[in-house]
């Protein structure tokens, strides 16, 4: 789905990032990795009109949401370290925002649009929906999810349940 503007589904994901305290800056962006998208300081800056793949706010939601807050202070700044985002983290972000689109409603090919992910989408929606989630480790040792055995042991729901949405 290609976006020039703001829609329902963007709308729905600009709420509920608000709510988890994931900023949205609306400005114009030159050229970036991800048209009309780019990570500052706890916050993603949009251009609306240069946009193309709404579902990708998600995952770069996902990039801070997995990153702790003393670094998600310094994206977008040369303070924050080269390797940043880790491999850990790139598979964190991807897993995190299937959990979103799934606590969202909104369909996965949506986040997980052709055009992205290395033309691994169809592959990942296929692991989610069997789930196999890559990347659950993480997301369980960072205090976000657990997966089914831990969950069952303190009686909390499994991933794709969050615990929390924002890594401390």
């Amino acid at each position: 789905m290609l976006a020039k503007e703001k829609n329902s589904e963007v709308e729905k994901i600009l709420f509920f990032l608000g709510e988890i305290g994931i900023n949205i800056i609306e400005k114009e962006l030159n050229e970036t990795f991800l048209p009309g998208l780019s990570l500052g300081a706890s916050c993603i800056y949009i251009d609306y009109k240069k946009m193309l793949y709404p579902g990708d706010i998600l995952h770069e939601a996902g990039h801070l949401a997995v990153t702790p807050t003393a670094n998600r202070k310094l994206v977008g700044t040369d303070k924050i370290a080269s390797d940043w985002p880790t491999e850990g983290e790139e598979i964190a972000a991807i897993l995190w925002s299937f959990a979103a689109a799934k606590h969202l409603e909104l369909p996965l090919e949506f986040v997980f649009h052709p055009n992205g992910y290395k033309n691994d989408s169809e592959w990942l929606i296929s692991n989610f929906n069997d789930e196999v989630y890559i990347g659950l480790p993480f997301l369980e040792w960072a205090g976000l999810a657990l997966g089914n055995e831990r969950a069952a042991k303190e009686g909390k729901e499994a991933f794709p349940k969050m615990l929390k949405w924002i890594r401390e």
